[in-house]
């Protein structure tokens, strides 16, 4: 779907789930020390005192214990000022700041109200399997050309606003690319993998909404066969 929203935030560094295969994996490291770039198996959370790497998959927002439909839109809008995204942010919202925006992350139906900002995308319908309460998260990921994510699955759909670059999506039902603008998702428990397609450095904004219980996500033995093209 097409453009507009923006979310709660983490003091944290957030998914692409899609874990940079080329750089060498990401540790944590004393407060105050560069932190490599992300993990080809993982997205990785930055914690107070490291430094981001300028490539890689940071988990930067969460909201947690949410009960929510079995149906939902992901509406992400941008702000002027933190403080106006605060303003706005139901209980649910995720508010995170980069690439120069503050984005706030709301959750609800389709014709949801909106209570201020530039609506920048609504994503779904994207469907929840049954469970207690679901956790969403936020991912920012930047990617360079030829770059590519871990083959790995989510217990809850995930979905995707490219705010730079093109990203190729590879899963068992086929391939997919998505230009700058534009919006993706998929169904929970598919295996992917996201990769660049394209000369530009592809940035974009990730969610994931997933089973309080469990993990953000897993690695899979899927191995992807169709090529993507640029």
């Amino acid at each position: 779907m097409t453009s507009r929203i923006s979310v709660l935030t983490f003091n944290v560094g957030f998914a692409l789930l899609f874990l940079i295969g080329r750089p060498a994996p990401a540790v944590a490291e004393p407060a105050g020390k560069v932190l490599s770039a992300a993990a080809p198996h993982m997205c990785v959370v930055v914690v107070p005192g490291e430094i981001r790497p300028e490539f890689g998959c940071f988990r930067i927002g969460i909201a947690k214990d949410l009960k929510l439909k079995r149906a939902v839109f992901w509406h992400l809008y941008t702000f002027p000022s933190r403080a106006a995204s605060e303003a706005a942010k139901s209980p649910s919202g995720i508010i995170v700041e980069e690439d120069g925006r503050v984005w706030l992350s709301e959750f609800g139906s389709k014709n949801r109200p909106s209570h201020g900002g530039h609506q920048v995308a609504v994503v779904g319908p994207l469907r929840l399997l049954p469970a207690e309460s679901h956790t969403a998260e936020i991912a920012y990921s930047v990617m360079q050309p030829d770059d590519r994510s871990r083959v790995h699955t989510h217990s809850g759909p995930e979905a995707w606003y490219v705010i730079s670059g093109t990203q190729c999506l590879r899963t068992p039902s086929g391939t997919r690319s998505a230009r700058a603008g534009a919006t993706m998702s998929v169904t929970p428990s598919l295996p992917m993998e996201l990769s660049v397609t394209g000369a530009e450095i592809a940035r974009s904004l990730t969610l994931v909404i997933h089973d309080s219980t469990q993990e953000f996500g897993a690695a899979s033995n899927w191995k992807p066969t169709d090529a993507c093209r640029p």
